[in-house]
């Protein structure tokens, strides 16, 4: 039991060691502009197919079984509210931050793992190549700008699903309906999921990051170092996602 805290603390100091490190490596030369491009491209473009899945899908559910409860109260209309507001909120980012974990997480750590088994880290180190720079801070530029972008993305395609259920499943009237979801989402609902989209960003690529430049014993390592990358962050995200509504949630009733 000692042990395994002790080794949990231990991880936790290397981690937050590994985070000064691409913090103090931001204003160093060369910029690495190609890199981040490229990453953000495989990370932010190359993942907007399966965002507009996934929102659509939850808008669509969510709307369905609102609308379900809401029939016994004549309140059909509120609908677009309710899912306007839970999607800005919490579940556009963490969506978001989820399928992305599985898509691009899980491919940092294998990619980072797989290089240090096979000694390129090593090669890299040995021609003084700051590896934390060059490998690591495209990673999180990277996801700190595309997972922002997909948040707002998710939040308008969840709202649309929402809409086609409510409109053309239930004949809810849309103007009415357009107009109270207008009304009830303020601007506050979306920056709430914005800040959670950047803080979940820079979670998931740093530890996936960190759980793969500590991979060890080969390709076993391997498989093991992506797993547990995934796992952490999405345990960590959620455990965020906590935190910042207890901050920031009383700054929507003031």
């Amino acid at each position: 039991m000692s042990r395994g805290i002790a080794g949990t603390l231990e991880a936790l100091g290397r981690y937050v060691v590994f985070v000064w490190e691409i913090l103090c490596s931001i204003p160093k030369k060369p910029s690495r502009l190609g890199r981040c491009l490229a990453e953000l491209e495989r990370i932010g473009v190359d993942s907007v197919p399966i965002i507009l899945l996934s929102s659509a899908a939850i808008g669509a559910i969510f709307a369905l079984q609102f609308m379900t409860f809401l029939e016994m109260f004549q309140a059909e209309i509120g609908v677009g509210a309710l899912v306007s507001i839970a999607l800005g909120r919490e579940l556009a980012p963490i969506i978001t931050t989820l399928m992305l974990i599985a898509k691009n997480g899980s491919a940092m750590a294998a990619e980072l793992g797989t290089m240090k088994v096979t000694e390129q880290i090593d090669a890299l180190e040995s021609m003084s190549v700051n590896v934390v720079h060059y490998l690591v801070l495209p990673k999180v530029i990277a996801c700190l700008l595309a997972f922002p972008v997909l948040t707002l993305l998710a939040n308008v395609i969840g709202v649309l699903g929402a809409y086609v259920i409510a409109a053309f499943l239930f004949n809810v009237d849309s103007a009415g309906y357009l107009d109270y979801m207008f009304y009830m989402t303020v601007p506050m609902d979306i920056t709430l999921g914005l800040v959670k989209a950047v803080v979940m960003g820079f979670m998931t690529a740093t530890i996936c990051c960190f759980n793969g430049l500590g991979t060890t014993q080969g390709a076993t390592g391997v498989g093991d170092s992506a797993t547990r990358a995934v796992v952490i962050s999405s345990v960590s995200i959620l455990l965020a996602g906590y935190v910042l509504n207890t901050i920031m949630l009383p700054l929507l009733y003031q």
